[in-house]
């Protein structure tokens, strides 16, 4: 807005481009977690259909939790596929930001999220509200349907620009399919001897199930450090 321009008229314009690309962005990301959601029980059902574990306690769930909220159990993994109900933008450090796309119109930065998050699906079922999740992929999705994915191994590159065409049913297949092999190719890591050696009788009657919990090897997030320091 310039110093010479009506504010009501610079309103009227945000409302026009910017709070109608938001609207549309959350539309999209509805109708795109849906169909997440599909994708991921069709998974879950070829796999129950086609894998033969030799234990009968490793088993492949879906669950639907509401509209923004599903998970998938995958043996000791489990998945939750959460969609935030508010749009982004990133900061102008982003790659993404620095994009011809971006630059040609203001309204393309905004993005919607889907975020993958990978438990111990003992977490859940031991109510250990102290065990950590990590953060496997974030899907981006705009007002144009386009979209990106930040996340673990491969999602980490396959997606890493801003797609050329709408976010598809073969794109979102993938997707979960590349999270859940992120999820169950980490395995636990035991914590170190001497920083699980003593404990307080509070730990031992309050949080028994949690004594001695691993974390996952594979992941690391940003404010744990470098695991060699």
């Amino acid at each position: 807005m310039n110093s010479q321009q009506d504010p009501l008229e610079h309103i009227k314009h945000l409302l026009e481009s910017k709070s109608t690309a938001k609207q549309i962005t959350y539309k999209n990301l509805l109708a795109a977690f849906s169909q997440l959601a599909k994708e991921s029980k069709r998974i879950t059902h070829e796999l129950n259909k086609q894998s033969k574990p030799g234990d009968e306690d490793v088993t492949v769930d879906f669950t639907w939790v509401n509209e923004h909220e599903f998970h998938v159990k995958l043996a000791g993994d489990l998945l939750v596929f959460v969609l935030h109900t508010n749009v982004v933008t990133f900061d102008d450090e982003h790659a993404a930001m620095k994009t011809e796309y971006i630059q040609e119109k203001e309204v393309n930065r905004y993005f919607g999220q889907i975020m993958i998050y990978n438990f111990m699906s003992d977490s859940l079922k031991f109510n250990r509200i102290n065990d950590p999740g990590y953060l496997v992929a974030r899907v981006l999705i705009n007002h144009e349907n386009r979209f990106l994915v930040e996340g673990d191994g491969q999602l980490g590159f396959l997606y890493s620009a801003i797609s050329q065409k709408p976010i598809g049913e073969t794109d979102l297949n993938a997707i979960v399919k590349l999270s859940l092999m992120a999820a169950i190719e980490n395995d636990l890591m035991a914590p170190p001897f001497t920083q699980v050696r003593f404990i307080t009788l509070f730990q031992k009657i309050e949080k028994t199930q949690e004594l001695g919990g691993g974390q996952k090897i594979g992941f690391r997030m940003s404010y744990q450090g470098n695991p060699s320091n």
